[in-house]
């Protein structure tokens, strides 16, 4: 039997379609289409029917797809009653992860596992999960849910649900490009383990469940937290860098820095880092770039690792008014375009996923002890 891999570093594992990433160039692809070019001209909605179809759309089949989001937001009864009942104090990752898996309770659907069904119930998957996070967000503090607006686009229809005034175009369009970066990056940990899930066949509320699990581990979906809270903690930017200089002495791990697949910049990165200052400046928030700056010149200078795209989504979160405990749910948001694409690809060409372990252990044909005499 071969040896075992740690983490899997550069097992291949399936062969998809979707995302193509180059980490010694730094090139993200959706279905060839470079991320760069999509940040730069397209909509989340086109993304969303790119990963999809594998094709951008045509104008018609483009404003079906945004019809099908608009009229699939509104959730369920006792779905908005589980959000309204939850602790308050309740990690909005938890409630995201229980509400998600809910829906299958309230979908005529949810029995019927064929190919045309997953793709509708993929609709409801994309178009409610924004709502779930605004909804609970505003229920925790005490305000009214918002009915999402049928004119908005995907991302202004968020920011709107969320915090009850809608984005001027600027602050829409930054989101807009935050959700595009975030929608896929091939065989991640939860990508991975939604498509496990998916290859026992089992439906797909239950594999996105499993992915939204895999999301919220601090060395995944988290990290951005981690960043926005270190930049936070600290008075200014020559303070910024003296914790970062006292951190990496101490061997304390930097968040928002280094990556699994890349070895140069990671593309994303690029994108959120100038979106970063133009929103800092724009709402006040001018300091929180300058740190990060100052902090990713240091980690670079001193330890030769690039920032990630956890990194600048921190701040650029932040100066959308985005509550620091929403970072990882928005990314859901984002990456239930990329987890449904992918189950819906295995779903074609499915083969259980079943890797095999390099056993370290007792060897067989232990002599057995009875229980008195065992020490």
């Amino acid at each position: 039997m071969p040896s075992a891999t740690a983490g899997l570093e550069g097992v291949v594992a399936t062969s998809s379609q979707i995302c193509f990433i180059d980490g010694d160039r730094g090139i993200l692809s959706y279905f060839g289409y470079n991320v760069n070019t999509l940040a730069e001209e397209a909509t989340f909605e086109e993304v969303i029917y790119l990963l999809w179809n594998g094709k951008l759309p045509t104008r018609a089949q483009l404003n079906e797809l945004k019809s099908s989001l608009v009229a699939e937001r509104d959730l369920p009864a006792e779905v908005i009653a589980f959000l309204k009942a939850a602790p308050k104090d309740a990690l909005p990752m938890d409630v995201l992860r229980t509400a998600v898996s809910m829906l299958s309770l309230y979908d005529p659907l949810a029995r019927d596992n064929s190919y045309d069904a997953s793709v509708k119930k993929a609709v409801k998957l994309m178009a409610r999960i924004s709502t779930l996070v605004t909804t609970f967000d505003r229920l925790r503090n005490r305000m009214p849910a918002l009915p999402g607006d049928p004119q908005l686009g995907y991302a202004a229809n968020f920011l709107y649900t969320l915090t009850g005034a809608k984005p001027d175009d600027v602050m829409e369009r930054v989101f807009d490009v935050a959700l595009i970066l975030h929608a896929d990056h091939e065989l991640n940990a939860s990508t991975f383990a939604g498509r496990v899930t998916a290859a026992t066949l089992s439906d797909i509320y239950s594999a996105v469940t499993s992915a939204i699990g895999a999301l919220k581990g601090p060395l995944h979906g988290g990290a951005n937290e981690a960043v926005i809270q270190l930049l936070l903690s600290t008075k200014s930017p020559a303070d910024a860098v003296e914790r970062i200089k006292r951190d990496l002495e101490n061997k304390v791990k930097i968040p928002g820095f280094g990556h699994r697949v890349y070895h140069v910049l990671d593309p994303r990165a690029i994108h959120l880092k100038k979106m970063s200052e133009e929103l800092g400046r724009r709402t006040g928030h001018a300091d929180l770039f300058e740190k990060s700056s100052r902090v990713e010149h240091t980690v670079r200078e001193l330890k030769r690792l690039n920032a990630n795209v956890d990194f600048y989504s921190a701040s650029t979160y932040y100066s959308l008014g985005i509550p620091v405990d929403l970072f990882t749910p928005i990314f859901a948001v984002s990456r239930m375009s990329g987890w449904t694409a992918h189950i819906l690809e295995q779903y074609k060409n499915n083969r259980l996923i079943r890797p095999r372990a390099d056993y370290t252990g007792a060897p067989d044909g232990q002599k057995w002890i009875p229980i008195d005499q065992r020490s």
